[in-house]
């Protein structure tokens, strides 16, 4: 099994998908990984030779992956909710930031549903 920036990479799947396991990287650029590495993309994960493991590992490296991408994620979200814009205090209050409608759907952000009593007579 394959050990690419502490993630586990599955060795059954071919090299493209096996590479979007890591976070931070997509399709697009786990093709962009292997062609500058030199390894074909559809050749397994288990078929890799130590030389090619080592080549992605050099490719990958030169990409803000991992720890180092959620953490600078992370930080930007606080800089929005320092600063007090209209995102920051979307992101403080758990709605959607993008414009969505909040009155039927956004259940993802808003988290499960809480009953409201009515006003007793």
């Amino acid at each position: 099994m394959a050990r690419i920036s502490g993630i586990d990479i599955p060795k059954n799947k071919r090299g493209v998908i096996a590479l979007t396991y890591i976070f931070g990287i997509g399709k697009t650029r786990a093709k962009e990984i292997l062609a500058n590495a030199g390894v074909d993309e559809n050749i397994k994960v288990q078929d890799w030779t130590d030389d090619q493991i080592g080549a992605i590992r050099e490719q990958a490296g030169t990409f803000t992956i991992e720890g180092e991408l959620r953490s600078e994620i992370q930080t930007n979200i606080k800089r929005l909710m320092d600063i007090g814009c209209f995102r920051g205090i979307r992101h403080r209050a758990g709605l959607p930031l993008r414009g969505q409608r909040t009155k039927n759907n956004s259940r993802t952000r808003k988290g499960k549903r809480k009953t409201v009593a009515n006003k007793k007579k």
